[in-house]
């Protein structure tokens, strides 16, 4: 069954058309095509592009003839993830419309840290904004003396996404993806600009959530007083877990517990802590690897953080979504999410310094090419802590292997097939950035031209920054092997706890059958004599006689049932044997050929 209708404006009816041609529920074909008008009392809204809505026409509603198979089932929440979103409708927000063209405002709003850096070779002016001193400063015009301008935006705000996504005339499904935090690594070309998405991951030290010194000393007697008041209060803890009344008492009790051991509160979607190795690097709320890709199952990922090796260094892999545009009037716009200090601090470093590569370039790919670098040197660190890990694991497995060890590589291997994932398609970021090729020269002196002429002839990758993405590249390949290699290593410490506990158990095994097999023919004479016989001669003999009769009894029943071991030991012997003297008459022949030359 098909419909066919008519929406546009020019159509010289309003009453619509059913071709019938085939009923699928009946199972039979209907007569030729019917004409029916609608039922009176159903209705449908038309509107104007403006959103004023117009007339009413009628439309043809559907039989209801499977109103009973529909039943309704519980979902997921995608709303974290995906705020605004429901299925059907339309891709994409548009800045230039309320609500960016959705039924309600994105609902994220903070007060974001925005720092716009001007420069040329000649000069260079950094500012820093917040939300309403830089929405104030869009409508100011760009200085002529300016050949390159990187704003970096730290936070996620739809005020400064929408401003800008006007300002800049951004793509409505490049925004979309940039407020959806959990998109894959890409660059997606646009007419004026591109737009690149990837993830930051960075070493983090953690801090129980709500504080905020940066104190490991004050973090270790903060956790010795909690174990001690746990340890002090266990059994009044476990009188109080049937309580109904303490319930909830002493599940905050054990929530705080297990944060101040280093496991955040996982329904904040936070962890507190800072960078790893950096000085005075301040406290940010960050999301662990875990709690980026781990799903709405709350409870997988508060066990993996727990059993994490990383966690009991207080040290957790936090990773971000970082969205970069990449615009034709040379300009550079940047969205972290709380990581953006780590990256801007090193590139202003460059910026200030006449005489960098950076600074003269006065290029915005290059500019780009600097913040994908920062971002990969930042998962070098995470893959030095992973390997200091593995390396003490590797040392317990070989000394003392434990089926519990098992348990904390599989997470070492689940947390680095994840990381994995996430840093090897910027391999393929930086080959489409590589290898673009504009339909206009892409010298660095034709790019500052059209940038000063303000000519959109498309978005340009300079040859030096195409040059220097591939030394980024080679980063991304060296961190890939490595960690590869370590989860390699993982399996194959994991296939050695198994095989070492089973060649354990094999070995006592074989004691045990060794032990039955000397005994067996002595249960047997045993057995023998302590029958109750009447006239047994052999009984009146004394204890020399049974072990007379034993000894020559167990060692042929021992040598039959363990003449196959016998066997293979003798002829192992044998070959190790012609071995050693082959290995020893070729050597001395060589120390007889050496002394002779």
């Amino acid at each position: 069954m098909s419909d066919t209708r008519d929406f546009s404006p020019t159509s010289p009816t309003t009453e619509p058309i059913r071709n019938v041609h085939y009923d699928v529920e009946a199972g039979s074909p209907t007569g030729p095509p019917l004409s029916i008008k609608p039922a009176p009392s159903v209705r449908s809204i038309r509107s104007h592009a403006s959103g004023s809505k117009v007339d009413i026409s009628p439309y043809i509603k559907r039989r209801q003839t499977r109103s009973n198979t529909v039943h309704n089932f519980e979902s997921i929440d995608n709303s974290p993830s995906r705020p605004s979103w429901h299925p059907g409708q339309e891709p994409g927000l548009d800045p230039s419309k309320p609500n960016g063209g959705r039924s309600s405002t994105p609902t994220f709003h903070e007060d974001c840290q925005i720092t716009v850096v001007d420069f040329s070779e000649d000069d260079m002016v950094m500012t820093d904004f917040d939300n309403k001193e830089f929405l104030d400063f869009l409508g100011k015009p760009q200085e002529s003396w300016v050949s390159c301008r990187w704003i970096n935006v730290n936070g996620l705000s739809w005020d400064i996404i929408s401003a800008l996504g006007q300002h800049k005339k951004l793509h409505r499904l490049a925004i979309e993806d940039m407020i959806n935090t959990n998109n894959r690594t890409k660059a997606d070309w646009y007419t004026d600009h591109t737009f690149i998405v990837l993830t930051l991951q960075k070493l983090v030290h953690l801090h129980p959530d709500g504080e905020e010194v940066d104190s490991d000393s004050e973090d270790d007697k903060t956790s010795y007083r909690s174990k001690k008041r746990k340890g002090r209060g266990f059994w009044k803890s476990l009188s109080n877990l049937f309580s109904t009344k303490s319930g909830g008492k002493f599940n905050e009790k054990q929530r705080r517990a297990s944060m101040i051991a280093g496991v955040h509160d996982p329904t904040n979607g936070f962890v507190t802590g800072h960078t790893e190795g950096v000085s005075e690097a301040p406290v940010q709320k960050l999301r662990t690897l875990q709690r980026y890709h781990g799903g709405p199952n709350q409870e997988r990922m508060t066990y993996m953080e727990a059993h994490s090796p990383l966690t009991r260094k207080k040290l957790a892999v936090s990773a971000e979504q970082v969205s970069i545009f990449l615009t034709a009037d040379n300009t550079v716009i940047s969205f972290f999410e709380s990581s953006a200090d780590d990256i801007e601090i090193p590139i202003l470093n460059r910026l200030s310094t006449p005489d960098t590569l950076l600074r003269r370039s006065c290029d915005g790919s290059m500019i780009t090419q600097a913040i994908i670098d920062a971002i990969i040197d930042l998962a070098i660190p995470v893959t030095t802590a992973y390997q200091d890990v593995i390396g003490e694991l590797e040392l317990d497995v070989l000394t003392s292997p434990d089926i519990k060890q098992s348990k904390e590589l599989y997470v070492i291997t689940s947390e680095i097939t994840t990381m994995r994932n996430v840093v090897s398609p910027i391999v393929n970021l930086i080959g489409a950035l590589r290898d673009h090729k504009s339909p206009a020269a892409a010298s660095l002196a034709d790019l500052r031209m059209d940038s000063k002429n303000n000519k959109a002839a498309g978005v340009k990758i300079s040859p030096m920054a195409q040059t220097y993405l591939g030394d980024v590249e080679d980063h991304i390949i060296l961190i890939t092997e490595s960690l590869d290699l370590m989860r390699r290593s993982c399996d194959n410490m994991i296939d050695l706890i198994f095989n070492t506990i089973s060649s354990f158990q094999n070995e006592s095994m074989k004691q045990l059958t060794i032990v039955t097999v000397i005994f067996l023919p002595l249960t047997f004479l045993t057995g023998y004599f302590g029958m109750n016989i009447e006239r047994f001669p052999s009984i009146n003999n004394d204890e020399s006689y049974f072990w007379i009769i034993a000894c020559p009894v167990a060692f042929v029943t021992t040598v039959f049932m363990m003449r196959d071991i016998l066997r293979w030991w003798f002829t192992k012997l044998i070959q190790r044997r012609g071995i050693s003297r082959s290995r020893k008459s070729r050597l001395n022949k060589q120390a007889i050929a050496q002394r002779s030359s």
